[in-house]
């Protein structure tokens, strides 16, 4: 019996991934829970199990071949008597016969799990419901999205397609949009809008002296999602200034046993995140997601605090582990998740649970010195915190003897956040009373 091995669901926003490498060729014997392919996306890279024992029949995709998350990879005969007759390399061209009817695509809309599985057919061309779904919200009518060249299979329009051409398109032409189940597609009515092109980098790559790094699929994948993020939530930024003079004592006390106990030091991070979760609860708002599949839009707030923390990995790129029910834990269980999180992170040694579910990111972008900065939100969360570098400065102390200039700790907090769900008042609310439990820290 023949049985597909299929492109997993890899968490929240992420719709497809590279094959890296088979680790398996056809008539390789696999045993069950065996790997047999590494898959890379722009959060992690991780192996793909066997869902049986037996022997593998047919390859359908190739090493670095994008596949969107649903689609059969491969075919597994799991009949010990069946002869299979190994091929000596993998086929080049995705031999299997594709039937549009039965092509499945699964969307993720919301936490609660809703789904579309449906293909749409539009003039004589077929584009899932990610592709549709963004075509409807940038104005783009059936005869435009006919225009874009397709690179999936059999050269469908893929979400990276689309999205690249929205970037390089200024000005949406005055086309009907793109409804989720067209009854036929209709001719768009003539645009009278002068449609504007952005500027391609010419680069003449003759030029002396040049060096060329092309993008690995992890730094592509970020890339994308950044873009994407920025297309989707305006973002607005608020800062505090904060005196860390209470915590820096607390952590001074503590530091020499805890490191003695724990194997490693005592970071600031820990006493910043559990500030940040006190101030999620205080704000629960900003602990939420936006639904914006119809309108009018909806805000979902999450019970839950899964606390995200940025992370730079070794070779590149950047992955966001998720300390799950942070909400639940104390200083030390904090500090323990961000020290094990962070090390495997750089590594890559990361499972996808551990990188899936975020509600809030911190990014600490002054671990490499830098004091102040913004941040791209991480979607679908709608705000993101950056830590900068804590430096001593000056600061005037008030007393009711008068007013004394005095050497501090201080630190710059950066929130970023979605205005379509955030104003400015609970923005820069909610990182006041972050800088508010820091600054009165009691131990």
């Amino acid at each position: 019996m023949l049985v597909d091995i299929v492109m997993p669901k890899m968490g929240e926003s992420i719709m497809e991934g590279t094959i890296l490498k088979w680790l398996k060729q056809p008539g390789d014997k696999v045993e069950r829970d065996e790997p047999i392919l590494e898959i890379s996306t722009d959060k992690v890279d991780t192996e793909v199990p066997s869902p049986e024992a037996g022997v593998m029949a047919e390859l359908l995709y190739k090493e670095n071949d994008v596949v969107e998350v649903g689609n059969v990879l491969a075919k597994l005969e799991t009949d010990s008597g069946a002869e299979i007759i190994p091929s000596e390399t993998p086929k080049t061209e995705k031999t299997v016969e594709v039937k549009v009817e039965t092509v499945k695509v699964v969307e993720t809309k919301t936490e609660q799990n809703t789904e579309t599985t449906e293909e749409v057919d539009a003039d004589g061309g077929f584009y899932s419901p990610l592709v549709l779904n963004i075509a409807k919200k940038e104005g783009i009518g059936f005869n435009e999205l006919a225009s874009i060249k397709g690179t999936g299979l059999q050269g469908r329009v893929t979400k990276k397609d689309i999205l690249e051409y929205i970037n390089n398109r200024v000005s949406k032409p005055a086309a009907e949009t793109v409804d989720s189940k067209p009854a036929a597609a209709k001719p768009s009515a003539p645009s009278t809008a002068v449609k504007k092109e952005l500027p391609k980098q010419e680069i003449n790559y003759n030029e002396e002296g040049l060096s060329v790094l092309e993008f690995d699929n992890v730094r592509q994948k970020m890339a994308e999602h950044m873009v994407e993020s920025v297309a989707i939530s305006p973002h607005v930024n608020s800062i505090a200034e904060v005196d860390l003079t209470n915590v820096e004592k607390a952590r001074k006390l503590a530091a020499p046993e805890f490191e003695a106990k724990e194997g490693f030091k005592l970071t600031y991070m820990p006493y910043i995140a559990e500030a940040v979760i006190k101030a999620l609860k205080d704000f629960p708002l900003i602990n939420s997601i936006i639904d914006d599949s119809s309108k009018p839009f909806k805000a979902i707030t999450r019970s839950k605090i899964n606390l995200g923390m940025a992370v730079a990995m070794e070779n590149g790129g950047l992955i966001v582990p998720v300390i799950k029910n942070a909400d639940g834990m104390n200083l030390v269980g904090i500090a323990r998740n961000v020290n094990d999180l962070g090390r495997r992170a750089r590594i890559k040694k990361l499972s996808l649970d551990e990188i899936q579910g975020g509600t809030f990111t911190i990014s600490n972008y002054g671990v490499f010195g830098n004091i102040i900065g913004t941040m791209v939100i991480n979607q679908p969360q709608v705000a993101i915190m950056g830590v900068g570098a804590i430096k001593k400065r000056p600061a005037v102390l008030e007393t009711p003897d008068g007013d004394f200039v005095v050497i501090r700790p201080m630190v710059y907090l950066t929130l970023s956040f979605d205005h379509r769900l955030i104003d400015g008042a609970l923005g820069g609310k909610f990182i006041m009373r972050v800088a508010h439990y820091l600054e009165n820290y009691q131990a």
